[in-house]
């Protein structure tokens, strides 16, 4: 068809593992940058009130640029792109993108400053059980009014992102996060000695991060031609349907993200120190999720996208089986991996420092919980864009409503339930309120996906379900044999913690992947047939 675009060769074709891997790849060291980071902020700052008032200032832009940005914006932008490129001619899809990041970024800079302006407001409600007036709740101020326009930076970030991913070029965005953690680690241990506050520092790392970010990837929009001024173009037919979209994507496509706010909002009100060893413990749940759950998803909306162009169903479901098989096939063994080492992993991590033994088994506690949200995390990643590269986004948000609510009534119930019980660890029941809730709407999204009839799982995959179970167990007899007690870990100095973590972790991978050898499982399994648009 003339005059249309045409995609690149790989834009179709090859599996979702090949893909995956290079984002995952990019994404890992961006996690590893991620902890070192954060073992930074425990050394130096702890778990006290100073380290809850940043956190609680770096989540709030940081929520709403995964609500708005990632979340809804993403997965309305990315399938309608797509259309545009596959079924529409170059200048169009120029025009496009001139008015969606002009439209977008015009919306963004007016949220941010009135972000900015009422922040006071803002952590009244975020963070409703800081004292008010109090040390903590003026110090999230100010550097809320700090942080706030990041959420314009990393915004423009993910529009940028999006595009690059419809082009399938994967590897420039997942590599974009580093410079946030690199920015951060400078703050922490350079910054700070310019600010009679030394957390401050660690805002203006924020700021500076999402300017550094965008200006990272507009060399790979111009290298596409894509790199256009922006325009306002609110009338705009792509533009009115990808906000039609977003608008229900917005509660949809985000749920889990409430969730872990309305966790923030209820430990405000526990113990000081609750923000943070929920933070610490979010932030090992987040490793696997980042470099396996968030890769895959990002190479298959995309395809998904274009797959649904073609009209081609068959290829659709399998695609998205392909995904959930490997999404299964990770989810789990992390999750146990998690569940069984979560001290040792918290100890060796963070345990230096300000952050005393006390943080380390608060915070063990709480990744125990959040571990048993991780394959749920991980299917909500692959099976969402079912739906969104359909350009269906109502039903994920009638199905993320309900995981919402739900994630309310567990939360009051299991904390209070601790607290009658005078557990001290009463963060604990936000963080299995979160596990139920995502487990929840995952297998919600399954069933809608199965009524729907756009997947269909067939035998071999429950076959290979069904030994992941066993070589996850497997696994977790080689951890809890080979796993020493929890106080011989805080009397191990730093290299003796991560040797011993290092050679168990080697060793469960070793006994995952062997099990899974013997019992059939190979690489083939998790490469879906190449779609190829024809006509």
């Amino acid at each position: 068809m003339t005059g249309k675009t045409s995609s690149p060769p790989n834009a179709r074709s090859g599996s979702i593992a090949r893909s995956g891997s290079i984002v995952g790849a990019m994404t890992l060291i961006s996690r590893v940058l991620g902890f070192i980071r954060d073992q930074v902020f425990a050394i130096a700052l702890g778990a006290g009130p100073m380290t809850d008032a940043f956190l609680v200032a770096f989540k709030i832009p940081n929520f709403l640029r995964r609500l708005f940005a990632e979340g809804a914006f993403a997965q309305s932008f990315v399938p309608v792109f797509t259309e545009y490129k596959e079924t529409r001619s170059k200048s169009e899809l120029i025009a496009l993108a001139a008015r969606v990041s002009g439209t977008f970024g015009t919306l963004l800079i007016i949220v941010s400053l009135l972000g900015s302006w009422f922040a006071p407001y803002i952590v009244a409600v975020f963070a409703p059980g800081f004292e008010s007036g109090g040390e903590r709740e003026q110090l999230t101020t100010q550097m809320l009014r700090i942080t706030f326009p990041y959420l314009f930076f990393i915004s423009m970030v993910a529009y940028a992102a999006g595009v690059l991913n419809s082009f399938s070029r994967f590897a420039i965005p997942a590599l974009t996060p580093v410079f946030l953690n690199i920015c951060l680690i400078t703050a922490a241990l350079w910054g700070t000695r310019f600010f009679p506050v030394p957390v401050i520092a660690l805002a203006w790392g924020v700021f500076v991060a999402g300017a550094v970010q965008l200006l990272f990837q507009l060399p790979s929009l111009y290298r596409l031609g894509v790199l256009v001024p922006p325009k306002w173009g609110w009338q705009d037919s792509g533009v009115r349907k990808i906000l039609k979209l977003m608008l229900p994507a917005i509660v949809g496509s985000s749920v889990a993200q409430i969730n872990l706010l309305l966790d923030t909002i209820i430990a405000s009100f526990l113990v000081a120190g609750s923000v943070s060893w929920l933070y610490y413990a979010d932030r090992l749940v987040e490793f696997p999720l980042g470099v396996f759950g968030v890769a895959i998803a990002t190479v298959i909306l995309p395809r998904l996208s274009s797959i649904h162009a073609s009209d081609d169903s068959r290829q659709f479901s399998s695609t998205l089986e392909t995904g959930v098989r490997l999404g299964w096939i990770i989810a789990l063994p992390c999750a146990a991996g998690l569940l069984l080492l979560a001290a040792p992993l918290i100890a060796t991590l963070f345990g230096y420092g300000e952050f005393t033994n006390e943080d380390i088994n608060m915070s063990a506690w709480s990744l125990r919980a959040y571990a048993l949200a991780l394959p749920g995390f991980i299917l909500i990643k692959i099976l969402a864009p079912g739906f969104f590269a359909r350009q269906n986004t109502r039903t994920p948000v009638r199905i993320g409503i309900i995981a919402m609510v739900s994630n309310m009534v567990y939360n009051i119930v299991l904390v209070c339930g601790l607290i009658w019980l005078a557990i001290p660890a009463a963060h604990t029941g936000l963080a299995l309120a979160t596990a139920l809730s995502a487990n929840q709407q995952a297998i919600m999204l399954f069933k809608q996906l199965r009524i729907e009839k756009v997947i269909n799982i067939q035998p071999e995959t429950k076959s290979i379900i069904s030994r992941s179970v066993l070589a996850t167990f497997c696994m977790m007899i080689g951890i809890w044999l080979l796993n020493p007690e929890t106080e011989t870990w805080f009397d191990m100095r730093a290299k003796s913690r991560a040797m011993t973590l290092a050679g168990i972790i080697a060793v469960s991978v070793l006994i995952y992947v062997s099990t899974l050898l013997l019992c059939g499982v190979r690489p083939r399994h998790f490469v879906s047939p190449n779609h190829h648009r024809t006509g």
